[in-house]
């Protein structure tokens, strides 16, 4: 790592890429062999989907792929990190492989391997076959059963073009934002369904991570949970035990059971209270803990917490329904997160702190923003210059202090459907003119390509 006057130099071989999901990108929702998920039903529910928009045409990547690999190839991306549709690769989540799915899955990889970007891949983001919802979704364990052998099987068709795996994408979104605030597919309401669909994803982890490893090719893997620094708005014992229970809850739950093998025993208590224990049986806690050999830190934003009045409507936290959350600062994105580049350089120490062996890579980070294109379609979005700017020197100064920070993927690539927001959230440094599908890079994307040749961010 070399640091000048004007540069906060990254190591030689630091990994700058760019990341993407399946269902935001890809299109082509009925082509190909590939059958509806949990989020073409959710999507096509009137009032879920801002503007009632779907991902059926995203932004065409199905069939614009070389033109994006190509878009990467300029900005000197080293690595790119995408996520297979289970509902393209294996369209019933269940049985043989789909010819069709697998040749798009390895014409991708194949064009990356040409460019030399080196491929990461996430084998869920979101996207469950509706067969397996209309089968209780990860409500049913059998779900992570059918899980594992999707792993083994998109290692089988991919695993010659591909070695890094992430495994689950932000299991509390899929879980509580799913299951129990309903904001997300399959749009659920249940909160104490919602900690048990947890350990699903917990333990579907972890049995892919061994079904991976027992695989015909070498293979590195981890998974992607969102960590977010949750602070107490006061030092009240009441606000310091909201932001326990916030940090329980979001946090710890989705990485402890998986790097120490078991849950702590607050995880319990509070599993206990709101759902019970039943579910989570002998030797399922091994299995999460399964070694692995990375873990992805997506980060936004942080929590500022205080104790409050219960409302009785479910939350996107089962059993912190009393739990209220107030503006961290004074930035805020378009999406109104909190821009807050101080957490990613906290989240980054503590888990460094709490790990100090286990490499860490930023799967996600960024920000979206009102973004208006000229008549050229030329995007000035320098605040989200300034966004990546204010984050990468805190990936800098944690490496610094000795974090062990192998990467950073940016989110996202291409503007895209962003979920229950449709298309009028944009986190792209390439803007994306909808009607046309044109690709244009923004001043980020030109920013972001100095900083991968520069190796560094200037001061």
């Amino acid at each position: 790592m070399t640091d000048h006057a004007d540069l906060l130099g990254f190591p030689a071989d630091f990994r700058w890429g760019a990341a993407t999901s399946a269902y935001q990108i890809e299109g082509a929702a009925a082509d190909g062999g590939r059958k509806p998920s949990i989020w073409d039903t959710f999507a096509r529910t009137p009032g879920k989907v801002a503007g009632g928009e779907t991902g059926d045409i995203a932004v065409e990547h199905y069939k614009r792929f070389p033109e994006d690999v190509a878009l990467m190839a300029e900005l000197g991306l080293r690595a790119y990190r995408f996520s297979l549709s289970w509902a393209r690769l294996q369209p019933d989540g269940r049985g043989p492989a789909n010819p069709e799915g697998v040749a798009f899955y390895r014409r991708l990889l194949e064009t990356l391997s040409e460019h030399g970007i080196e491929p990461v891949a996430t084998l869920y983001h979101w996207d469950l076959p509706q067969a397996l919802e209309d089968n209780g979704g990860w409500l049913n364990r059998d779900t992570a059963y059918a899980f594992a052998e999707y792993a083994a099987l998109a290692h089988e068709c991919l695993g010659d073009l591909v070695q890094t795996w992430v495994t689950v994408n932000e299991p509390w979104c899929a879980a509580f934002l799913g299951y129990s605030s309903g904001v997300h597919a399959p749009g659920k309401q249940d909160p104490p369904g919602a900690l048990r669909a947890a350990h699903h994803l917990l333990l579907a982890h972890g049995l892919a991570n061994q079904r991976i490893k027992a695989g015909p090719h070498p293979a590195r893997v981890g998974l992607a949970p969102n960590f977010y620094p949750v602070d107490p708005l006061t030092d009240s014992v009441a606000d310091a035990g909201a932001a326990h229970l916030i940090d329980l809850l979001q946090n710890r739950l989705f990485l402890e059971p998986v790097m120490k093998g078991y849950y702590a025993d607050d995880i319990r208590k509070h599993v206990e209270q709101v759902c019970g224990t039943e579910h989570i049986r002998p030797g399922d806690e091994a299995i999460i803990g399964e070694p692995i050999e990375f873990v992805g830190v997506n980060y936004y934003s942080v929590y500022r917490v205080s104790a409050g009045t219960a409302t009785g409507e479910p939350t996107s936290w089962p059993g912190a329904e009393d739990v209220e959350f107030h503006r961290y600062g004074t930035r805020t994105t378009h999406i109104g997160w909190d821009v807050a580049p101080d957490g990613l350089l906290r989240t980054l120490e503590r888990i460094g702190d709490e790990y100090p062996d286990l490499p860490i890579y930023i799967t996600e980070n960024g920000a979206a923003y009102d973004d208006v294109a000229g008549e050229d379609g030329r995007v000035d979005d320098f605040d989200r210059v300034e966004f990546l700017r204010d984050h990468f020197a805190a990936v800098h100064e944690a490496l610094q202090r000795g974090v062990d920070v192998r990467g950073y993927f940016l989110w996202s690539l291409l503007d895209n459907f962003e979920w229950a927001e449709g298309y009028r959230m944009r986190f792209g440094i390439v803007h994306v003119d909808y009607a046309t599908q044109r690709r244009t890079r923004k001043a980020s994307a030109d920013y972001y390509a100095e900083v991968i040749r520069a190796n560094g961010v200037r001061r």
